[in-house]
């Protein structure tokens, strides 16, 4: 048949397409105003088509018609049309192009879901999208003119079911309109303030003018897709305000443009809070998806690592394998590529910014050190960018932040490793025991503050060839230590041998399964006794963790190391040795382990020493009594 012809036509969809056609306009796509991106990506697909032909063909139809798209509704009638000038139809184009589902790649789909396949294993074309209409609509009426000048403008009908009809039409100029009779539901697609929100959401970004009531309703120009030195800052700032409502300036944004190894077009913002209040627009976390500026997901939370949860943006690339539906991206190396190059940016962003804005770099450290320290425990492959980017207070910092760059330059040439203590607060692990050696000799110790950090250090082992050790090791590895206690025990300033074995011995009975074991210890100056972990190993730091998440955790067994040169514990001495009977030892002895535990962080209950405390204030002042008498 000619295209000269002038009855209509009625033909009949290949077979299976009524099951199709079902499956395309109620279970495929999640959302029914996806029919308009589907529409005004073809129409911009078209446009583009013509364009070319523009420049390389002289012949073409209205060459000077505005490259433009226009969309027009009418509530009363529940009409909604969509008009470009792109490069049209002849009558073959519209039996190939919408009477032949299979033509898209559709078949293989069908095929596939008779398979078992899941929607989203499946890899489709952008064509297969115009069928979402019938989500909404009772009757298409699709009206098109080819570019070819010679070509007669065709009508294709079609009311989703088995069949379809043809008929000349009379439109004198290039390109496709698209009618649809909206079905009763769906006639809040008849609204110009629905109509805008769709194709603000959706088609923001396509490179030609969509017109609805003489109006310009998108922006066209993606700043993504600009390169970097034609932006001006103030563009960047007013676009995050735009992306998130959030009034306040970013710390960072990234503007990531690049073809190899993977097609990439990115703008990356770090929000300056992480909480940015109840105006906030978006309300979960993942970046905004677009394939040829064309929006495809809202939340993505596959191009970037989870621990970078907290990034706002847009990511645009050419290369994304798109299922069926257009609507999830399928696993693939190209997401692989694209979340490598977004994360080695980002953190490399972020290094720049911790060595060139220090003061901007604590802002962000305080808001999102926890996304950082989460990314050293559980990404091991990023490791190398993340360890420069923590920050702890220490033992000789006076407050301030330190990198682990910042401790190593500090170190002496003996020391052997990174000495860290984990600790609830600042003032408790600063007057803990286990810093008696570390402050006598000048050796820094960094503090792990955060329920976190009890993590981290389970996947850290050494930093610029030095091994980090926990400073309540059994087996640290000082210098001078066994000199210096050969020598004070040589002046007689600690407790001789025979009085330690009987104060081991009563500590042990009164303390009973809760130490492994008691002896002298090597590394106490100012403090009376200190709890070492025998064992060590992640138990230990992973313990303190669960008991902060709320979890029932058991106080392990302890080695307990006695500093027999404090006064304290030679008092205790010689009571043992005189006055075993005297009921302030075993009570002063109950109230060294509680104290050690409150230290430690680990005492389940602080409060159940009040009347021990009390006990021992008493027998003080009784025997203060004693000696006025």
């Amino acid at each position: 048949m000619t295209e000269e012809m002038t009855d209509q036509e009625t033909l009949e969809f290949r077979a299976q397409v009524q099951q199709l056609l079902n499956i395309l306009a109620n279970s495929l796509y999640t959302e029914r105003e996806i029919f308009m991106r589907e529409l005004i990506s073809n129409a911009s697909d078209a446009l583009h088509r013509v364009q070319f032909e523009m420049l390389t063909n002289r012949e073409v139809l209205d060459p000077d018609a505005e490259l433009a798209i226009r969309v027009a509704f009418d509530a009363e009638a529940r009409t909604l049309t969509i008009a470009d000038t792109g490069i049209g139809m002849t009558r073959e184009e519209l039996i190939e192009n919408l009477g032949t589902i299979a033509h898209s790649g559709a078949m293989a789909f069908l095929q596939g879901l008779e398979q078992g396949q899941r929607p989203d294993d499946m890899i489709g074309q952008f064509g297969v999208g115009f069928y979402s209409v019938f989500m909404v609509a009772e009757q298409v009426t699709v009206t098109s003119r080819s570019y070819r000048p010679a070509a007669s403008a065709w009508h294709w009908t079609s009311r989703g079911d088995s069949r379809f009809t043809l008929s000349p039409a009379a439109q004198e100029t290039r390109g496709t309109v698209v009618e649809i009779q909206l079905k009763e539901d769906a006639v809040e697609f008849a609204s110009a303030w629905r109509l805008k929100q769709v194709i603000k959401k959706h088609s923001d970004y396509v490179s030609f003018p969509i017109y609805m009531e003489d109006e310009v309703v998108n922006q066209q120009v993606a700043l993504w897709r600009q390169q970097p030195q034609m932006v001006e800052e103030q563009e960047y700032q007013d676009f995050y305000r735009q992306l998130t409502l959030d009034l306040q300036t970013p710390l960072l944004h990234i503007h990531l443009v690049a073809d190899a190894p993977v097609n990439v077009r990115s703008i990356l913002y770090v929000p300056r809070q992480l909480e940015r209040g109840p105006l906030r627009l978006r309300t979960d976390v993942g970046l905004r998806l677009y394939s040829r500026k064309v929006l495809i997901q809202d939340y993505n939370t596959d191009l970037l690592p989870e621990y970078l949860r907290f990034v706002e943006g847009v990511v645009d690339s050419e290369d994304l394998p798109l299922n069926i539906s257009r609507e999830t991206v399928q696993s693939s190396a190209v997401m692989r590529q694209l979340q490598k190059a977004l994360t080695g940016r980002l953190l490399k962003a972020l290094r720049e910014m911790a060595e060139e804005r220090p003061d901007d770099y604590s802002i962000f450290w305080s808001e999102f050190g926890p996304f950082i320290k989460q990314g050293v425990a559980t990404n091991p492959l990023d490791q190398g960018d993340l360890l420069p980017l923590l920050r702890f207070h220490s033992s000789r910092s006076d407050g301030e932040l330190i990198s682990l760059a910042d401790y190593v330059a500090r170190m002496g040439e003996d020391q052997g490793a990174i000495y860290y203590i984990l600790g609830d607060d600042r003032a408790a692990v600063s007057h803990s025991p286990h810093l008696d050696v570390f402050k006598a000799h000048g050796l820094e110790v960094l503090y792990l503050l955060d329920p976190l950090d009890g993590f981290v250090m389970q996947s850290l082992r050494e930093y610029e060839d030095k091994p980090f050790q926990n400073v309540d090791d059994p087996d640290l590895d000082l210098p001078a230590l066994e000199k210096e206690d050969a020598e004070a025990e040589a002046a007689g300033e600690s407790v001789s041998q025979v009085e330690f074995d009987q104060l081991a011995a009563r500590f042990e009975r009164v303390l009973g399964e809760q130490v492994t074991e008691v002896k002298p210890s090597k590394v106490l100056t100012d403090s009376p006794c200190r709890l070492v972990s025998p064992a060590g190993g992640p138990e230990r730091d992973l313990r303190r963790v669960r008991r902060l998440l709320g979890q029932e955790v058991d106080t392990p067994p302890k080695l307990l190391e006695i500093n027999r040169r404090h006064p304290l514990i030679q008092n205790l001495a010689r009571l043992v040795v005189n006055r075993p009977d005297d009921a302030v030892i075993d009570a002063a002895m109950e109230q060294l382990w509680e104290n050690l535990l409150l230290l430690e962080g680990l005492h389940p209950n602080p409060a159940q020493m009040v009347p021990r405390i009390q006990v021992l204030l008493a027998a003080a002042t009784e025997r203060i009594g004693d000696n006025d008498d």
